[in-house]
């Protein structure tokens, strides 16, 4: 997740604009070529190397299709481009997947939920070491992002909220050389740059997502009409996806030191990563993860974080807007305003033997 930010409610502008020209309608066609978008980070290097090894090449002629896995250098626009129909696909996390594409009035499927950040994501003080000495001070972070999210739920445990704190909007790529100034003195961030910062003398980590486990989602999110168009997208990409999440939970050495230098780290450090990432090796793992109540309370959460800072559309009345649906029928929010689906029918599929 690297260079320039993007701000989300420019990005919500945008797709306004282009609802005239009813993006989800040009996007929804049987087709067989497929491009998915993403961007380095520890939870989505398996891609890299499942497009890079040929792994996800396989999979797509077994359906008789094509996939192209295209890297963003900035993570935001890499969503704002999936938004308004450059990619079919886009890896995102939950938070942005709502506030972003389902906000801007694409309705999007949450078809793999690979992951959560377990430690990945974090607040760092310069030369204090407590979260509650983060008062009155100005904290560097992509705002609207995730990190944003990770300091309101922080601020909540220790009895503050915003009002107690100054927000400075600091896109990703420049978070670690701002925090190496004199200036800046608290910064939130995600891997890798947050181990690059914790390394630093009178760095200390005062809070992680370790705290918050399940509420910040790495997903490979996928248009729904795409989707619903296109079955044979959704079974090569979660093939692929678990082939390599075999190599990978085997510990196989070679698979994870590819995924290591192409996210600009050593075989440790990639291994440092993983160990604050909850990775779904098994698919299972990622049905059980799908169904759970857990992930309808994340996002109501989510939800109402994003209403109280006005990013789930302009107009939205309430932290109930935008629909969501989960698997089992189950739903949040408006029913008739469905923008963002978590499905595990093709999850299963794979923990089944089904692809």
């Amino acid at each position: 997740m690297k260079h320039l930010f993007t701000s989300p409610s420019k990005l919500l502008v945008a797709a306004s604009l282009l609802m005239g020209l009813s993006v989800s309608s040009l996007m929804a066609e049987v087709k067989e070529k497929f491009q998915v978008s993403w961007t380095i980070y520890v939870g989505w290097m398996p891609w890299d190397y499942a497009q890079q090894q040929g792994i996800v090449d396989k999979w797509a002629k077994k359906y008789g299709i094509e996939i192209d896995l295209v890297q963003v250098n900035d993570y935001i626009e890499s969503i704002n481009q999936y938004t308004v129909g450059k990619f079919d696909g886009c890896l995102m996390t939950n938070m942005d997947a709502l506030t972003i594409p389902a906000a801007g009035g694409v309705d999007s499927t949450a078809l793999i939920m690979g992951d959560f950040s377990n430690g990945n994501d974090g607040i760092v003080l310069k030369d204090k070491k407590k979260l509650s000495d983060i008062k009155g001070q100005e904290v560097n972070l992509v705002e609207l992002s995730v990190s944003h999210y990770l300091l309101a739920r922080a601020l909540e445990s220790v009895g503050m909220s915003e009002r107690d704190v100054k927000v400075v909007n600091t896109s990703d790529a420049d978070i670690v050389a701002a925090f190496s100034s004199d200036e800046v003195s608290a910064v939130v961030t995600w891997n890798p740059q947050l181990s690059e910062l914790t390394a630093m003398k009178n760095a200390h980590l005062v809070f992680d997502s370790s705290k918050i486990p399940g509420e910040i989602i790495d997903m490979l999110v996928i248009n729904t009409e795409t989707l619903q168009d296109n079955p044979k997208l959704a079974k090569a990409l979660t093939g692929a996806w678990f082939e390599v999440m075999g190599l990978m939970k085997k510990g196989d050495e070679k698979a994870l030191s590819f995924m290591a230098k192409a996210s600009g780290t050593d075989l440790a450090g990639y291994k440092s990563q993983l160990d604050s990432t909850m990775m779904f090796y098994d698919a299972s793992e990622a049905v059980k993860f799908a169904q759970s109540s857990a992930l309808r309370e994340t996002m109501k959460k989510v939800s109402e974080f994003s209403f109280d800072h006005g990013i789930l559309g302009e107009g939205a009345p309430n932290a109930e807007f935008i629909g969501m649906e989960f698997p089992g029928g189950k739903s949040f929010g408006d029913k008739s305003n469905i923008k963002l689906r978590f499905i595990d029918t093709y999850v299963k599929m794979a923990a089944e033997g089904k692809l």
